[in-house]
């Protein structure tokens, strides 16, 4: 049985999307299969790796008679390892995923296990499925993204400079606010109010004060993980499917600092080419692997998870002890390597290479 082979992953063309071969996925895309076709004007928002019925990999081995990653895994469920089988139930946890963003995402937030499932039973054609989402987005480039709540300070300052946004709040619901100061809970239930009012506007106000601000659009790119759900509640700058009153209803309306809501990596303790980023849910874990310029043998050391591997710089051949064959890795490969094997890498690149590894350690 082939326990590591590569893949060619799903690409989402969402509106928010980089456009052509300005975008980090549909690069990536190319770089991975030369023969590719990238359309000039058509948007590459991201590229899902893993085995999500809406975009499950396709194996690119002739070998293996299953044609994608979800049905190989179904026919061999060891290869998740024991105890991701077990607690999962013979998924894979994750989708690993590189975005690509040209304009502004949709506000939006996504729901704990118990509202998925609420939701999915209700309305399956807006929820397609029943699992939570927690995320985790790594900047491949500079990139800014919106958060939880600002400190309240901050936001009642911005109701005092920003006309606009003061408009949409209203008088009583901004003064509320900044005579809650001191107290948590009323601040989180006053918060509440302002956000609330402000999602429930009428369309003809919001618009009219939204085109009294300068539009200001960022362009960045990044690796993100999550668990494998698309699940998303959607509030606002999006022509999908709009649910404001449970947006309203599931958010935590606890004010902190933007510093709060970045995740560090750590450096592993056994392999110094490893940055681990591991956060507090049994999902997923991704790793960053750099490994030094001028290296040329490097072994990508076996976990108890199956693992879904890019490659983000360099080339190398990649050896396993249950391949068949050895595999050519460059920029844009995407290779599933099943639980408790360890990878030889031949690295032919001069400049070393950088790889993201999602998986899941429990």
């Amino acid at each position: 049985m082939t326990l590591m082979f590569p893949l060619t992953c799903a690409v989402q063309n969402y509106a928010w999307g980089k456009i052509g071969l300005s975008s980090e996925v549909a690069k990536l895309v190319v770089s991975g299969d030369p023969l590719a076709v990238i359309e000039d004007g058509k948007p590459y928002a991201e590229l899902w790796m893993g085995a999500h019925p809406k975009g499950d990999a396709q194996i690119k081995d002739n070998r293996i008679t299953q044609t994608t990653l979800g049905q190989w895994i179904a026919h061999f469920p060891a290869c998740l390892g024991s105890k991701v089988k077990d607690t999962f139930q013979g998924q894979l946890p994750f989708l690993f995923k590189v975005l690509s963003v040209n304009t502004a995402l949709s506000i939006q937030a996504h729901p704990n296990r118990d509202l998925a499932a609420r939701l999915h039973a209700q309305f399956p054609e807006h929820y397609p499925d029943n699992n939570h989402k927690p995320e985790m987005a790594i900047a491949l480039t500079r990139f800014q993204g919106l958060c939880g709540f600002r400190p309240v300070e901050e936001i009642l300052g911005f109701l005092k400079c920003v006309p606009e946004f003061h408009a949409l709040v209203g008088n009583e619901a901004a003064e509320e606010l900044r005579c809650s100061v001191g107290d948590v809970v009323r601040t989180s239930q006053v918060l509440k109010k302002c956000f609330t009012r402000m999602m429930n506007c009428e369309k003809k106000v919001f618009v009219d004060q939204l085109n009294m601000l300068v539009k200001r659009v960022t362009e960045e790119d990044c690796i993100e993980c999550m668990a494998c759900s698309d699940n998303t509640v959607r509030a606002g700058l999006t022509p999908k499917y709009i649910d404001v009153n449970t947006l309203c209803e599931m958010l935590n309306y606890s004010p902190a600092p933007a510093s709060s809501k970045l995740f560090p990596c750590v450096q592993d303790a056994s392999d110094p080419c490893v940055s681990l980023y591991d956060p507090p849910v049994p999902d997923f874990t991704v790793m960053r692997i750099q490994v030094p310029a001028l290296v040329k043998q490097y072994t990508v050391a076996p976990v108890d998870s199956a693992s879904i591997l890019l490659i983000i710089e360099g080339d190398a051949t990649a050896t396993s002890a249950a391949a068949l064959s050895d595999i050519t890795l460059r920029r844009g490969t995407v290779l599933f390597v099943s639980a408790n094997e360890s990878i030889s890498l031949h690295i032919i690149s001069q400049s070393g290479m950088t790889i993201f590894r999602a998986c899941c350690l429990l």
